[in-house]
């Protein structure tokens, strides 16, 4: 019989897992209140042209010119971006968690995420997340989103791991369930426990 290949890499995603997510429906929602924007019609240019912006083939500023400033508004681009920067806020059990795992086990650690590319670097300078994480299979750098199969293939060769060796920790079931079409075992995370928890029972225990 075959030996069980051992878990040597973690996937995760940023938002929902080591952070709050960037750019949710309800920070839009709060942005427009904040700024006395007409939520439907942000709502709707920002479906038309997010994509876009998340696979790195716009600016923040050209994204936010076509969602809130294409008509004249009583405040800058640059006093939106800082509010909309402003909502990232650090899930530090799940960090230190990650943190530990990777020097226990000298795991890989690689981000796999859709986010664009000023909102991406800025959490990422914020939070450190640098020291701690290898890769940042990003879709603002590589130009595809999730769930697009091919964002998981480019992680897979960037940390050059078979899928048999990767822990996938993500909040969205379909990433998931897409993930595990390629052989990739995930964990769909609601909380820091249960997370460790799962991790635990997968050969990752925190001894710290």
């Amino acid at each position: 019989m075959a030996k069980k290949m051992r878990k040597n890499t973690l996937f995760l995603d940023i938002g929902g897992v080591l952070l709050t997510n960037g750019w949710d429906r309800k920070i839009r929602a709060k942005a427009a209140r904040h700024f006395k924007l007409d939520r439907e019609e942000m709502q709707e240019r920002h479906h038309l042209t997010f994509d876009t912006y998340e696979e790195g083939k716009l600016s923040l500023n050209e994204y936010l010119k076509r969602v809130v400033f294409y008509q004249k508004r009583s405040f800058t681009i640059s006093q939106f971006k800082k509010y909309m920067f402003e909502q990232s806020k650090p899930y530090p059990g799940m960090i230190d968690l990650i943190r530990t795992l990777k020097n226990q086990y000298d795991l890989k650690v690689a981000v796999v995420s859709n986010e664009g590319l000023d909102l991406n670097e800025h959490r990422i300078r914020k939070y450190k997340l640098g020291e701690f994480i290898d890769f940042f299979i990003s879709s603002c750098y590589v130009h595809f989103r999730k769930p697009d199969p091919d964002i998981y293939k480019i992680a897979l060769n960037i940390a050059q791991v078979s899928p048999e060796q990767v822990i996938y920790i993500e909040d969205r079931p379909l990433f998931i369930q897409v993930a595990k079409e390629l052989g990739i075992d995930g964990i769909l995370h609601s909380d820091h426990e249960s997370t460790a928890k799962t991790l635990a029972s997968m050969g990752l225990v925190n001894n710290s």
